[in-house]
């Protein structure tokens, strides 16, 4: 059976040779995100480079140096990770605006359990259970009840974010006189200041495993090509016998499960379990998936230019905090930023169903 794709006017070809059910036009889309990524992913390379070069020049005594590299390293990561999550749930066609306040309140529970007396692995258990959970709520009022992706996770995000703050009282976890101890123990912390060699941090080396795993299960799995097919064209999808509800709850699920996991890492890092921690983290995740070639409108996308716009996102806020500016402007260049990506997915798109 040949299914016409509405929104590019690709045909869509269902069965292959052997009688089962297949969705090249998700190849089609692939190639095309491959070829966007091309385009984009050499263009924020020499981007980087030119910024790189500019702070290099403007702060020589604060941004070049070893300490400053891995902390915009360490960002860099626990940005991707979370990002991988929104890149599926995008390329769906949908949006996870509660990536930023799941990051936080996953910290805050591992924090919170580990600082209690729990063994670390069951602190990483809950926020990585925490992350997973809102991500069910989340793709079950989105896939099963059908509501609006943007006002049910900006709902999701005002709830998780009022829980960081109602959990821990406003105060960081752990804190003297409130969690008993003064500090989270070496076994956790070291999961986000461990370096691999004293050369590369462990939070980078889980984004790569992770960027690994995750690109190899949307291009070479049927459940990946299902994504993909799913955020082209929903119906059609349908007709070929995909169950598109439950790919939009899985990926909504791994979107929180990866927030979790970048929440903890995070927190790790900062040894200590932040109410504020990620706030407005969602705009360099949502921006970082935008301009590394995900397009909004679904279909389309892939990890690796994800990493190099969230390394972009992050070195416009280290470069703004070096050279004195005002931290209360710049959501303003953030943005700027994801207008200019939304733009480019935009008259992209319209070329390509041109």
């Amino acid at each position: 059976m040949v299914e016409e794709n509405e929104m590019s006017g690709k045909q869509i070809d269902f069965r292959d040779p052997s009688g089962q059910v297949s969705i090249t036009g998700a190849r089609h889309h692939r190639v095309s995100a491959l070829e966007i990524l091309k385009m984009r992913g050499v263009g924020l390379i020499l981007v980087l480079i030119i910024m790189g070069a500019v702070l290099t020049f403007l702060a020589p005594k604060s941004f070049p140096t070893a300490y400053n590299l891995f902390n915009v390293l360490r960002d860099v990561s626990y940005i991707s990770i979370s990002a991988f999550g929104e890149c599926m749930v995008i390329i769906t066609a949908g949006i996870d605006l509660s990536v930023g306040s799941i990051m936080g309140l996953s910290g805050i529970m591992s924090a919170l359990a580990i600082a209690g007396g729990m063994p670390t692995l069951i602190g990483v258990f809950s926020g990585l259970a925490t992350g997973a959970f809102f991500g069910l709520v989340n793709g079950l009022l989105i896939s099963k009840i059908r509501m609006p992706p943007f006002i049910i996770t900006l709902g999701t995000m005002s709830i998780v974010r009022g829980l960081c703050y109602g959990i821990t009282g406003g105060w960081p976890i752990p804190s003297k006189g409130r969690a008993g101890v003064q500090s989270l123990p070496e076994s956790f912390l070291i999961l986000g200041r461990g370096m691999v060699f004293d050369t590369v941090p462990y939070p980078v080396i889980f984004m790569l495993v992770l960027g690994l795993i995750i690109s190899f299960f949307l291009a070479r799995t049927i459940t990946g090509r299902h994504i993909y097919a799913t955020g082209d064209n929903p119906q059609a999808s349908r007709f070929a016998g995909i169950r598109t509800e439950n790919i939009k709850l899985l990926v909504y699920i791994l979107c929180g499960l990866l927030s979790g996991i970048g929440g903890i890492l995070m927190t790790a890092r900062l040894g200590t379990g932040d109410p504020r921690g990620a706030v407005s983290y969602e705009l360099d995740i949502i921006a970082a998936v935008v301009l590394g070639g995900t397009s909004l409108m679904g279909g389309e996308g892939s990890l690796p230019g994800v990493i190099l716009a969230a390394a972009f996102m992050r070195l416009i806020r280290n470069g703004l905090t070096l050279l004195g500016s005002d931290p209360y402007w710049q959501p303003v260049a953030i943005g700027a930023v994801i207008i200019a990506g939304a733009m480019i997915d935009h008259f992209s798109k319209g070329r390509r169903v041109e």
